[in-house]
């Protein structure tokens, strides 16, 4: 008995040590970030950095005089709920469908899409929105950021749509449900929090990527991450407005992560099934 316990011991402490180290691992550039944020603009760079500072706000002065970032942030708000929203519109029907059929290449065509890298789509992106006049709209980003939302909203719910009974979907057929009234009156509540992991995954992803965003706007619909590249220089980096900026960017999946956090549990068909 003595033998187990000693070995439970050990275990739990080598998991506790796991977790601390992957906790430091994954904060430390964070937690360097926000500070560097805080610090004078020569003491950024620092080397050694220097962990006593007297704090400042300057960089986040500068950064609201030198950029209009309210509209920035306006439009990365636009952007990546529109493409948040088109990726749920599309992704859970498709989602379901290739549950429903067991047929899977069209995820996996999908999935390819999302694994290629953006520059394969951003010549045919931009050809095509040129010739329609579209460069710098609102429409044009959020359809280039659907490529990215898409597959992300169909992967994460393919799981939970295969995790519930058949048996659930038969009883409703039986009673005359058509699959459009199964998959919105039954499926989609039972895997709520599938859609909420989707969403704050789709969301974090339109909202962080540079390269369609850099490209097919403009003044007026720029967005953070891309106006964010404006403090590199081809001489010197505005390292301190940068860290205030990406300080600032992180901030949105960070309170969309903790408004849905409730429904981020799982064993939502186990219930229905058992009830």
């Amino acid at each position: 008995m003595n033998d187990a316990a000693n070995t439970d011991r050990w275990i739990r402490w080598l998991n506790t040590l796991q977790l601390v180290l992957a906790g430091v691992l994954i904060m430390a550039p964070t937690v360097w970030m926000v500070l560097s944020s805080f610090k004078p603009s020569f003491e950024v760079t620092a080397y050694p950095p220097t962990l006593i500072f007297s704090p400042t706000l300057d960089n986040y002065v500068e950064l609201t005089k030198t950029t209009p970032f309210l509209s920035y942030a306006l439009n990365s708000l636009i952007v990546t709920v529109g493409s948040t929203a088109l990726g749920l519109l599309f992704g859970i029907p498709a989602a379901f469908a290739v549950s429903w059929t067991r047929i899977s290449w069209p995820a996996i065509l999908t999935l390819a899409a999302r694994m290629a890298p953006g520059t394969l789509f951003l010549l045919p992106w931009y050809v095509m929105f040129r010739q329609v006049g579209m460069i710098g709209s609102y429409t044009a980003l959020i359809l280039s950021h659907a490529v990215i939302t898409l597959p992300i909203v169909i992967w994460v719910l393919l799981p939970s749509f295969d995790g519930i009974p058949r048996s659930v979907f038969e009883a409703a057929q039986v009673d005359g449900c058509s699959v459009t009234r199964i998959l919105w009156r039954i499926a989609l509540p039972l895997v709520a929090s599938g859609v909420a992991v989707s969403a704050i995954l789709a969301f974090v992803f339109s909202w962080n990527y540079f390269l369609f965003a850099l490209v097919l706007s403009n003044g007026d619909t720029k967005t953070l991450i891309a106006a964010a590249f404006n403090f590199i220089g081809e001489g010197s980096t505005q390292w301190g407005a940068l860290m205030a900026a990406a300080t600032l960017i992180a901030l949105p999946p960070l309170v969309l992560a903790a408004l849905v956090q409730r429904w981020l549990v799982s064993g939502l068909t186990l219930g229905a099934v058992k009830g």
